[in-house]
Order: C-alpha cells, then structure tokens, then sequence
C-alpha cells in the first residue's frame, strides 16, 4: 500500500493525471452548455457539478506538483469528487433500469466518473485539510443540494424528472456520506508527505 501511495506522488503520474483531470474538466463543462446558456447567471456557478469538482482536483494536482497543499480545495475536492461521481454513475443506472438501454456516450460517463470518485479517494493521504476546510466544504455541497433541488438546477436526466424528490433525497444524504469518509480518510489519519523527485 506505501508503494501504491508512493507512485501516485511521483512527478509523471502526477502530470498524467492532471492532464486527464484537464481535458476530463473541459469536456465536462462543454456538456453542460446547454443548460448553462438558458440558466440565470446567479445560478451559473451551482450548474455543472462534476467539471467544478474535477476543477478543485486539478488544482490539488498542481499544488502537489509545486510540493505545496491547498487544504480548503482538496476538502472541497474529496467530497465533491466522490459525491458527483458517485452519483452520476447511478443516475445513468437507473436510466438504464428505467429505459431498458443506454448510448454509448452513458457508459462513458459511468466508467469517467466511477473514476472520478476513486481518484479523489486514493489521494487521501497527500490531503492536508482540517476540520474547518471540511465544514466549509460541508456548507458549499448542502448549499449546492438546496440549489440544485429547490430551484431546479440540477444535472438533467428527462426520464428520472418522475423521480425528483427521491433523487433530491438520495443527494442530500450521498452528500453526508461523502463528509464523512473525507473526516475518516484524511482528518482522522495522519497524511503521508508526497514524494516529489
């Protein structure tokens, strides 16, 4: 397991996932342009929940690159990370389930965001946070829940809009389980250093 944990902090793996958090973060926001361009601007930041959470990992990867740590961005990474990608996984399950079928373009997203929820996890011990970042980034992801919930900012899933209240539920709580596992996995273990060359 510390080898594990010593090839994530090496300089190339490093760059090879920055650079895949990169483009993965760009195609995330290009997917939402539609709703973007018909959501009112003071909702606009609240939008596209995936891409932002690759946004924060990003700059935990270029942190760890220049051998520093920014603890309220790897807060807000771990959770939103595992939380989005989590769910997009299972909101594509359960088209299929309702659907009976998927394009391919869906399995995609599951295997790109099943990916995302595990990096962010497998970082972990790099994370430098404490349990102030962490209660801010509880604030942003249950404010985000509310947004998103109350006044229909959502990620849009037109086959599931039957099932509204129920994934708004879900979130609310996939949102505490994500808190939770970012206070096991870094509050309540001592981080390792990266090992940069």
């Amino acid at each position: 397991m510390k080898m594990f944990q010593y090839i994530l902090g090496q300089k190339p793996v490093l760059i090879m996932m920055f650079l895949i958090n990169f483009f993965g973060t760009i195609y995330g926001y290009y997917w939402y342009r539609y709703q973007l361009s018909e959501t009112p601007a003071h909702f606009l930041i609240f939008v596209p929940d995936s891409p932002t959470a690759s946004l924060f990992f990003l700059i935990v990867l270029l942190a760890f690159l220049i051998r520093k740590n920014f603890p309220l961005i790897e807060a807000l990474a771990i959770v939103t990370l595992f939380k989005y990608g989590i769910w997009a996984v299972i909101m594509n399950i359960l088209v299929l389930v309702v659907n009976g079928s998927l394009p391919w373009e869906s399995y995609m997203l599951i295997a790109s965001h099943l990916g995302m929820a595990i990096q962010g996890l497998l970082y972990a011990p790099y994370y430098r946070f404490k349990a102030w970042h962490l209660l801010i980034a509880a604030v942003w992801t249950l404010h985000n829940d509310f947004i998103d919930y109350i006044f229909g900012i959502m990620p849009r899933y037109s086959v599931l809009m039957d099932y509204i209240n129920q994934i708004g539920y879900f979130t609310f709580w996939l949102s505490i389980i994500s808190l939770l596992i970012a206070y096991a996995l870094v509050i309540n273990k001592r981080a390792s250093k990266l090992n940069l060359p």
